[in-house]
């Protein structure tokens, strides 16, 4: 990932160790850079993203109110 920059990361320690970021372990996230203290953790932090990404959305829920008022419409046609 020879585009970003360490200058560019909006942290100087890795969020998993605490150890300081370095060059060779960046990434991009919601557009920023990432930094981390070496590749695996920087992996580790793609693979759960990647994760999270890929999991179904909850589903939003109906107003009850508005889901009664939908069946009586719908009961009195």
């Amino acid at each position: 990932m020879s585009e970003l920059k360490i200058g560019n990361a909006i942290n100087t320690t890795c969020p998993w160790s605490g150890d300081p970021i370095k060059e060779d372990s960046l990434t991009l996230y919601n557009g920023a850079v990432v930094g981390f203290c070496n590749p695996g953790c920087r992996d580790k932090f793609e693979k759960a993203i990647n994760h999270f990404e890929a999991a179904p959305q909850p589903r939003k829920r109906t107003d009850p109110k508005q889901f009664r008022l939908t069946i009586l419409l719908n009961h009195n046609t």
